[in-house]
């Protein structure tokens, strides 16, 4: 079973006036975006803090990986940021839009630059991906096109 933080979005629910001292505890059930920390290691974290994401990255090894994903009812689609601390010392980043067409990747050597914009992502700031140089991967992920030419006679 994953271990999960204390900080997880909770909702207390109180009980009629004449029981104040009674409340239960229930994971919030709304429309609004949970934030996902996964790593390598299968440590999940659901709505985590800031000090538990760059807990997360720094107890990155070579080799290891860190996803945040953003879970929304509202949008279709997969929308992540991942990091995976390469056996060069280097960071992969990637990031996917709703659609396999706007996957992304870059890299960096610098732990400060990978760790600040995984955090920026997280925090919904519009000007995270700046200081990197994005490749579009979508093209991996595109489905292939068969033509009517390579369908079998019938």
């Amino acid at each position: 079973m994953a271990r999960v933080e204390k900080n997880d979005c909770v909702e207390q629910v109180g009980r009629p006036r004449e029981f104040p001292s009674i409340a239960t505890v229930r994971p919030f059930r709304h429309a609004l975006p949970m934030l996902i920390a996964t790593n390598g290691r299968g440590r999940v974290v659901k709505c985590p803090s800031k000090p538990t994401m760059d807990t997360m990255f720094a107890e990155l090894r070579r080799g290891d990986h860190m996803i945040l994903e953003r879970q929304d009812e509202e949008r279709d689609g997969d929308w992540y940021v991942q990091v995976l601390f390469r056996d060069d010392d280097t960071y992969q980043l990637e990031y996917r839009d709703g659609v396999p067409a706007e996957h992304y990747q870059t890299m960096t050597a610098s732990r400060e630059k990978a760790c600040q914009a995984l955090q920026d992502w997280a925090a919904g700031k519009p000007d995270w991906q700046e200081g990197f140089v994005w490749n579009n991967l979508g093209a991996m992920f595109a489905a292939p096109i068969v033509k009517a030419t390579d369908l079998p006679a019938t």
